[in-house]
Parts: structure tokens; sequence; C-alpha cells
């Protein structure tokens, strides 16, 4: 009993103890003395970065990942930017084809003819934009990248190549080996273009990329009405680029073949047409380039 006593004894001088005062420097208040906590930021990524992983129009936190532009890579980030009002205020990311994904578009087309030095479309190159998971548009994050990359030809549904080196100031002064030039243009059993394979205007060839034409106002082309007002556009871009006049006998000079970018692209206000001229059974050996209505008399047929 008297060891019981004892023990609720000292229990009872301890808390006495405790209850009568707090050992110096402390004055019981246990989170005045932190300094401020900074604003929690979510993951944002960088221009310039270059990516092995293929374009994605959305961009998971989880597979993101940069690499050295100098090795080998798939896509380039050109441009980061922020989706304003009042894109930003839905909430889930702008969907494909809406203003937001023009908006966004529009500014990645600029932001790339910038980055690379001169117009994107004049090369084998292609854009695309990365927006946030609906996961990390529900955290704030309202970010997009300007994807760009480089395919083997933009003219017979090519491929992405996994380039090594940064495509900036690659097309400053015209001599890059991705810009668009001559073509040997080959066609199938119906008359139709089959294939048109890229070479030097030095080899034989029979067409030659001579500019971009933009469809303001138009549809994207599924009829023959629309698809004839892409080659008039385009024939008198070929007028400009050749120096021939732009009257009736223009369609006795050359023929042409005009590209619009994909219907997805289109949706999202890309309405830039690569055009070519092309002349079908004859074979050149150069440019023809500003040569003028000797380098590409009418031929009556």
């Amino acid at each position: 009993m008297r060891h019981r006593l004892g023990i609720a004894a000292v229990l009872a001088a301890v808390l006495l103890v405790a209850g009568c005062g707090k050992p110096g420097g402390v004055d019981g208040d246990l989170t005045n003395g932190w300094g401020a906590m900074e604003a929690a930021t979510g993951f944002e990524p960088n221009e310039g970065a270059c990516h092995n992983a293929n374009f994605n129009p959305v961009g998971p936190r989880g597979t993101y990942e940069e690499i050295d532009c100098s090795g080998r890579h798939r896509t380039e980030t050109v441009f980061v930017g922020a989706y304003e009002s009042p894109a930003a205020d839905a909430d889930v990311p702008p969907a494909d084809g809406s203003a937001g994904a023009r908006a966004a578009y529009s500014v990645c087309d600029q932001k790339t003819t910038t980055f690379v030095g001169g117009p994107w479309r004049n090369a084998r190159l292609w854009i695309g934009v990365t927006h946030p998971t609906e996961a990390a548009w529900s955290g704030g994050a309202r970010w997009y990248r300007c994807e760009l990359l480089e395919l083997n030809s933009v003219e017979d549904d090519g491929g992405l190549v996994q380039r090594e080196g940064s495509l900036r100031n690659a097309l400053a002064d015209g001599s890059s080996d991705v810009m668009l030039t001559c073509y040997a243009i080959q066609l199938d059993g119906n008359g139709a273009i089959a294939t048109m394979p890229a070479v030097g205007c030095a080899a034989k060839h029979n067409g030659e990329f001579a500019g971009v034409w933009y469809a303001k106002d138009l549809d994207y082309p599924k009829d023959d009405a629309t698809w004839a007002k892409f080659h008039d556009g385009c024939r008198d871009l070929i007028a400009d680029y050749v120096g021939v006049p732009k009257d009736a006998d223009l369609q006795y000079r050359t023929g042409v073949v005009s590209l619009p970018g994909g219907e997805d692209v289109w949706a999202d206000g890309d309405r830039g047409v690569r055009c070519y001229l092309w002349l079908d059974g004859m074979e050149l050996t150069s440019s023809l380039r500003g040569k003028g209505v000797k380098s590409l008399p009418v031929q009556y047929k």
C-alpha cells in the first residue's frame, strides 16, 4: 500500500512541476517562429527542351523527360505559353477546334517561325500543341507547349525523324537540308499522283516547291469546286515565284499540287497550303525561280 501511495505522490509532484512554468526560451506558441511557406506551385515544362517521346497532345507529368538536343530526339519545345480567359476559366483543357485551341495554335505557328528563323512550312516540319492532363488542369495548370518535329516528307505522308541537334535558326539562311526543294512526281495508272519524292533541283525533276498560300475563308477541300479554288490560289503564287503573267494562259503553263495540312490542324486554324509547280512529261535540271516566261512557256493541249 505504501508503494502505491509513493507512485501516486511522485506523479502528482511531476504534474505540479510541469504546470508551474516553461523552460527558458519557450513561449508555448508552436507556429509564431516559423517562416512563411511559399505558395504551392505546379509543374511547368521548359522552353528549348528536347524529348525522346513521341508527340502527344496531352502532357502527363509522369512521362515528361527532357534530353539534350544534341542527342537523338523526336520533338523540341520551342515555346511554353499560358491559356487565357475564357479558355483558362473552363473546367477542362480546350478541345480540338475550340477558340482556345485555335489561339494556342496561332501562337505556336508564330513562335515556331521565329524559332527556326523562317516560315516553318517551307521545310519538312510539323508543329503541335501539348496541354496538361485534366487532373493537372484541375490543380491549376494552364500551360501549353509548342512542339516542333522534323518529318522525312510532308508530301508522301512522311514519318517522324529522330534528329540530332536543335532546329533553332535552322532556316535562317535557306541552306538547311530540311528545306522543301524539287520533286520527281510519279503518277499511278489512273493519272493521279502516286508519290513525289524530293530530289535536288540539279537532278532530273518535274516539280518544285513554290511557297505557301493561305486559304482564308475556305472550307477544308473535299470536293472538286473547293480544290479548284486551292489550285487557283497556288497557281497565282507560282506565277509570282517564276515570274509569269497571271492571265488566262497561266493554266496552260503549269500544273499544280496544292497541299494543305490535315483536317486536325485545319480545325485549329492552320490555313497554310504548300504549293508546287508540276510539269507532267518534262524533265528539269534547275530551279525555275525567277526564270520568267521562257522557262515556263504556254503549252496548249
